[in-house]
């Protein structure tokens, strides 16, 4: 990571590119918007009103940049939508992170139609993971159906009308048979996901070259210590407890029979045999591919910001 071409912000340096930018959202719009995690309207301010711009100010110069080789060609196919991928570790607020910057992407005038797609719906489904061993590993990379991701981004890069994923319940924890989510050619599209930075493997000593990350225009890789996101993965697993997996419906509900010390035991072994895991051998290694690095601190603040050179 240090040897990695980056330009580093303090939080403070980082929040003076904010410039004139105004913050459209309201109080009641960041609590709609944010998960588990807690998060500020300063921080938004500070930390990802300029990220928006910046994207912004990329998504245009993408444009431009289509215009000039549709003058050269003559014509090409329609515009495709402008994709930033989000990775980062269980726990770290990829999800509020991400529906934040499609709330402040969409308020720019020039591209209103942000649609936000995570790679859970792309997960093999529970059947096929039990079928091949892969339950316990449910996260790693050997758990998604990456084709079919591929193909997905493939048919949206190539500017087709309608493009469909899977959709994803974390309620039954399972992919949802016979529902899906939609893409007919937004502006921009957030896909974000735990192994979306992931470069390519070699199997059978055949080397796969097309990965995920090549249909990505920008990567964001949100960063913090695990100590940090482990005590974060507790809290959200006995926050849950006392929410979402009191519905009998909940692949979890078994939980909320154990008392609160025990979750946090079962939460903690969970992390060091599952998410830890996954996180050093999978997840941490691809941060230094990330076209922009956001490091939280404990409170869950972004500390530090590494922007890549160009």
């Amino acid at each position: 990571m240090d040897a990695a071409p980056y330009v580093d912000f303090t939080r403070d340096e980082w929040s003076t590119l904010r410039a004139a930018t105004e913050l459209t959202l309201s109080f009641a719009d960041l609590e709609a918007l944010r998960s588990n995690e807690p998060i500020a309207l300063d921080e938004v301010e500070a930390i990802y009103l300029p990220l928006s711009r910046l994207l912004s100010l990329r998504v245009e110069a993408s444009r431009e940049l289509f215009a000039a080789t549709e003058t050269f060609l003559g014509h090409l196919p329609p515009r495709v939508p402008y994709v930033i991928g989000i990775a980062g570790s269980v726990a770290v607020g990829k999800s509020t992170i991400s529906r934040l910057l499609q709330a402040l992407l969409s308020a720019w005038p020039h591209h209103p139609r942000v649609d936000l797609v995570t790679t859970d719906g792309f997960l093999f489904p529970n059947a096929v993971l039990e079928a091949r061993g892969l339950m316990s590993r449910k996260g790693f990379p050997e758990s998604y159906d990456v084709r079919r991701l591929l193909r997905f981004l493939g048919d949206l890069k190539a500017g087709h009308p309608e493009v469909h994923a899977p959709r994803y319940s974390h309620l039954t924890y399972d992919i949802l048979p016979g529902d899906e989510i939609i893409v007919r050619q937004p502006d921009i599209v957030i896909l974000e996901g735990l192994n979306v930075l992931q470069a390519p493997t070699t199997r059978a000593g055949i080397g796969e070259q097309l990965v995920v990350s090549d249909f990505f225009d920008f990567s964001i890789y949100v960063d913090a210590e695990e100590q940090h996101l482990q005590a974060w993965y507790v809290d959200r697993f006995l926050s849950l407890r006392e929410t979402a997996f009191q519905d009998q419906r909940s692949f979890f509900h078994h939980f909320t029979a154990y008392s609160e010390e025990d979750c946090r035991v079962i939460a903690k072994s969970i992390w060091e045999e599952i998410n830890g895991v996954n996180l050093r051998e999978n997840i941490l290694p691809t941060r230094g591919r990330a076209n922009l690095v956001l490091e939280k601190n404990a409170d869950h603040g972004i500390s530090r910001v590494r922007l890549r050179k160009l």
